[in-house]
């Protein structure tokens, strides 16, 4: 069945268009253009009313943003992934914070690889500084993806889960040659609440 025909949890997927002459009018600076469809209900073409599909379930936009910013903010969610992965390695509170479940299941992994928790999925404690440069970051994603910029505060706490994966995520998201899909959880609800 054709992914352009279903989806079967609430994801959203991100491209970027890089105009090779395009640029808005008036405009000095060099932006790309951010596209974005999500859904918040899973769908399938093939059984749905339209109008249902396109007002209640199914969203689409675009943004242009700064490519100098773009370039700054991946260089900064990449300096915070590795801050993370030190934590995650070096740090005791991230073993004790391994869910028993967890451990238990380690011997079945093996068995059942489908049920298999993923060590990128834990939440990870943030030491205080690792949690100022994750606040900076978050800021920035804020105010690249607010649909009114200039009312963009600063975050003042972390709005998702911190997860390894939830932070490569995140910084795939900015990689101008891929794009990504994300699907619902905690940074998903973030995402969409920036681009309403």
């Amino acid at each position: 069945e054709s992914r352009a025909a279903s989806a079967s949890d609430k994801e959203i997927n991100i491209q970027w268009y890089i105009p090779s002459v395009a640029k808005p009018s008036n405009d000095t600076e060099t932006k790309v253009l951010l596209l974005y469809a999500y859904n918040t209900n899973p769908v399938k073409i093939s059984n749905i009313n339209i109008e249902i599909f396109s007002s209640m379930s199914v969203f689409s936009g675009h943004l242009w943003i700064p490519l100098a910013r773009i370039i700054s903010l991946r260089e900064k969610l990449s300096d915070l992934k590795e801050q993370i992965e030190v934590l995650m390695q070096g740090s005791k509170s991230f073993s004790s914070s391994v869910p028993t479940s967890f451990l238990e299941q380690s011997e079945t992994l093996k068995k059942n690889p489908s049920n298999k928790p993923q060590m990128s999925d834990v939440k990870v404690h943030l030491d205080e500084k690792t949690e100022e440069i994750a606040k900076r970051c978050l800021s920035e994603v804020k105010a690249l993806l607010s649909v009114v910029p200039a009312l963009s505060s600063p975050l003042t706490e972390i709005p998702f889960d911190v997860t390894f994966q939830s932070i490569t995520n995140l910084q795939d998201m900015f990689d101008l040659a891929h794009g990504c899909k994300i699907t619902e959880g905690s940074l998903f609800d973030w995402i969409i609440s920036l681009l309403h």
